[in-house]
Order: C-alpha cells, then sequence, then structure tokens
C-alpha cells in the first residue's frame, strides 16, 4: 500500500492505527458506503468536512456518517458568526485532498477542528486516510490529541 502523507505523519508521531483499503470502482464514496465496504459501524466511521466563516478563517469538522454537520452549532463551537461549508473545487487548493478523500490528518495547514463529541464513545473511529479507498482506523482521542482538536455537540438534531 502507497504511504499517504496522512499515513507518513501518523507514523513519525508514532500513533497507531489500521488502514483499511475498499474498493471504490462503484463510484460509492460517502461515509455510509465506506463504513459498509470496511465493516465499520456506520456510527464509528466519520466524514471530514472543511467549512468557512464570514471572515474567511476555515474549520475542519469530523463527523459520523450517521449525522449531519449543524452548521449553528458548528458556528458556535469555532466561535464565528455563521459558517458554510467551502465550494468543493477549493478543497484540493486548500487541502491538498480531493472529495472523498480528505482526511483530518495532513492537509496542507492544520485548520481548527472540531469532533463530533460521540467519537469520545468509541476506542476507535475511521476517517479518511488521504485518498479515496484508504480508510483509518485509530482512537479518537490521539486523534484529537494529534490534530489539537476539540470534541463538541455538532450533529443535527434528529427531530
Amino acid at each position: 500500500m502507497e504511504k499517504t502523507n496522512a499515513l507518513r505523519l501518523l507514523d513519525n508521531a508514532g500513533i497507531p492505527y489500521r488502514a483499511l483499503e475498499y474498493s471504490a470502482d462503484d463510484g460509492r464514496i460517502d461515509a455510509l458506503s465506506i463504513a459498509e465496504k470496511t465493516g465499520l459501524p456506520p456510527d464509528q466511521c466519520f466524514k471530514t468536512l472543511v467549512t468557512e466563516n464570514p471572515a474567511h478563517e476555515h474549520f475542519v469538522f469530523v463527523m459520523p456518517a450517521t449525522t449531519g454537520l449543524d452548521l449553528k452549532k458548528a458556528a458556535r463551537a469555532s466561535g464565528s458568526k455563521s459558517i458554510a461549508m467551502i465550494l468543493q473545487k477549493t478543497l484540493l487548493p486548500l487541502t491538498g485532498y480531493i472529495h472523498g478523500g480528505c482526511s483530518p490528518v495532513g492537509m496542507k495547514k492544520l485548520f481548527p477542528t472540531f469532533i463530533e463529541e460521540t467519537a469520545q464513545l468509541y476506542d476507535e473511529i475511521g476517517v479518511s486516510g488521504g485518498r479515496i479507498g484508504l480508510t483509518l482506523v485509530l482512537d479518537p482521542l490521539k486523534l484529537a490529541e494529534f490534530l489539537n482538536a476539540q470534541f463538541a455537540d455538532l450533529a443535527k438534531s434528529s427531530e
């Protein structure tokens, strides 16, 4: 397996992880599909979302496959007046990653990062490994420490 920037950084930091490869030939690269393909429970398979506030500051949110990001909660967590998803075409130049392969580890710049608080319920969660077809499974507490991330209530209410 070819090492991605995310894998190299975790190796260098001595953070243990498991790398799971999956086929993306069917075009299904959403977090729920990845959970199904890797055998991870959907609540433990997380997606990486990149946002921007009106001051053009960027924030990263790591969310379970089973829930959406509540933009009001995200704004509150980041100390922003409001927050919006970035345009897909700006993802690669901003982070160095493409849609479907965006890892919270190893972006071009370390942006303020927030992880949905339910991640703390698990010994391990899955996040993108930095390319389509690769998931990293690791301890969410070690991930948060490595990224200097905060846990926060970010999920959309299910009512």
